[in-house]
């Protein structure tokens, strides 16, 4: 009779997923804990843990998915982004470690703005980058918008989680257009891959690709959300937008002709890449 053990299993994970992912041990892990229901920490405490068959062949259809190129985060429908745990499906984008960038930004601005009290998400998708603003800043209200029902399905639901649903407001729209009002920070991950890069995203065929199109120079969308902002953004306000690396001169230009008088900012990320623009309208009272 073969070993069903979690140990036994791990090992095998191991060996099957070395040299086709990262971390093939903390991989194996993840779908042996998803499988069981059971936290990581557990599966370790009790490597003699004797799985049944049907549970063996749960992990192991899993890990046909994750070699054949489905991300780990639809495969266990969850992703951390910020310390914090989101639900993800077909219907959103895999939060990214490089977005945490923009809520550093974000973050760094509301707490020198004190007088900052309505942001807006535009695009939300998981929800990630409002629920994580929401849970940390306490006095800010949130608008997170989509175009996307399904989408904002899975980040009210996220927000519920977190209990921060109480201070955002989810609304079904096309970037700005719906809102006749004025927001202290408009923030934004849109759609930036330009079209002849998609190929290179290795995600291709599971995320949405509507989430992922930027159009033939990756601007379309970060174009039209800019022109809309002129009228939506007040002074002192704040604009933050995630771009493509490619883009970042292209990116920057473009922000400095629609907002000439606002100090513009090209921000790289980690990997020293062109990852945010950042468009400070108006100055902060001292």
């Amino acid at each position: 009779m073969p070993d069903l053990s979690t140990a036994a299993l791990l090992t095998e994970l191991h060996n099957n997923l070395n040299g086709k992912v990262e971390a093939p041990h903390e991989v194996g892990l993840l779908l042996i804990a998803h499988v069981l229901n059971k936290p990581k920490t557990w599966i370790i405490a009790y490597p003699g843990h004797e799985l049944t068959p049907e549970e063996v062949s749960q992990v192991k259809l899993l890990t046909r998915r994750l070699i054949e190129g489905e991300p780990l985060p639809y495969i266990t429908g969850l992703q951390e982004f910020y310390g914090l745990s989101f639900n993800v499906n077909e219907h959103v984008l895999i939060p990214r470690p490089e977005t945490e960038l923009l809520v550093d930004e974000a973050l760094a601005w509301l707490d020198k703005n004190l007088k900052s009290t309505f942001g807006i998400d535009v695009g939300t998708g998981s929800g990630c980058i409002a629920i994580t603003l929401a849970s940390i800043n306490k006095t800010t209200h949130f608008i997170a918008s989509d175009i996307s029902q399904k989408a904002l399905l899975t980040a009210k639901s996220n927000a519920f989680a977190q209990q921060v649903d109480n201070r955002i407001n989810f609304v079904q729209a096309d970037l700005l257009s719906t809102f006749r009002c004025q927001f202290d920070l408009i923030y934004a991950n849109l759609p930036y891959i330009p079209t002849h890069k998609l190929e290179e995203v290795n995600t291709l065929g599971f995320e949405p690709i509507e989430a992922l199109d930027g159009g033939k120079d990756g601007l379309r969308f970060i174009r039209l959300l800019l022109l809309q902002a002129q009228y939506c953004i007040k002074s002192p306000g704040l604009i933050l937008l995630e771009i493509e690396a490619s883009t970042g001169l292209a990116s920057f230009n473009l922000a400095k002709n629609l907002f000439p008088c606002a100090k513009v900012s090209l921000i790289k990320d980690f990997s020293e890449h062109d990852r945010l623009i950042k468009i400070q309208v108006g100055t902060l009272d001292d």
